[in-house]
């Protein structure tokens, strides 16, 4: 009898249902409770994240097993950032309006993001190769990967700075937002969604349909003058 649980739960957990199914339930537990907290440090990505690394590390399941069914979500990422340019349809009105300083507000953004990365790294003493792939960490993964793979980065560190700034991102942008006074919301979009990409985004679309729409906006201008700054400025900094 315990062969053939033992084997049950093998065959389980080498199948690809295992790694949509915790993902899954995960998101949907963290969901839960964060509707009934309302907290910001609850975030269900967070706490998905987390309790899927435990379960992980605790059972002894390697990251390849679990990574069969994780990568078909990672696959949705592409589609699932794309349905942001609905909020934004709805207020080009706005954008129209004030096309100028949306650009201006990510393309500084991205700048900054990216100079400050190169000279923290020479701060810290990090190597060039950790410094480079850190460089598109405020952009959406399949466009920081690139950029990353462009400059001869690795991958995984970028996905990792990517994930981190995200989720940092959604944690305090809006506190930080409140800190420095900033209560225009296309504003407030736009910063959310320059620093910290689609995960921002998911937070800043609870703030409001306008700052939702500016921040999906600012993922993609940022991704493209991220995708041309980037060589350049390592290349002067570095």
């Amino acid at each position: 009898m315990n062969e053939i649980i033992s084997s049950l739960v093998t065959f389980l957990i080498a199948s690809p249902v295992f790694g949509i199914g915790i993902s899954l339930l995960t998101y949907y537990a963290g969901s839960l409770l964060y509707e009934k907290t309302g907290s910001p440090f609850l975030n269900p990505l967070v706490l998905s994240m987390l309790v899927i690394i435990a379960l992980l590390a605790s059972f002894n399941i390697s990251f390849d097993d679990y990574n069969r069914g994780g990568r078909f979500i990672s696959f949705f990422l592409g589609p699932a950032t794309v349905i942001l340019a609905v909020p934004l349809y709805n207020k080009i009105n706005l954008l129209k309006e004030n096309a100028l300083p949306i650009l201006a507000g990510i393309g500084a953004g991205s700048a900054a993001g990216i100079v400050s990365i190169m000279f923290m790294s020479r701060m810290f003493g990090l190597n060039e190769l950790v410094s480079i792939s850190l460089i598109p960490k405020s952009v959406t993964t399949p466009i920081g990967i690139e950029i990353s793979n462009q400059l001869g980065g690795m991958s995984s560190i970028t996905v990792a700075a990517i994930v981190l700034t995200g989720i940092t991102g959604a944690l305090l942008g809006p506190t930080v937002c409140r800190l420095f006074r900033i209560r225009n919301k296309v504003a407030i979009g736009v910063a959310i969604g320059t620093s910290s990409h689609a995960l921002g985004t998911t937070k800043a679309v609870e703030l409001g349909e306008t700052e939702g729409a500016m921040s999906g906006l600012a993922i993609g201008i940022a991704g493209l003058v991220t995708v041309f700054l980037a060589p350049i400025l390592a290349n002067l900094l570095l």
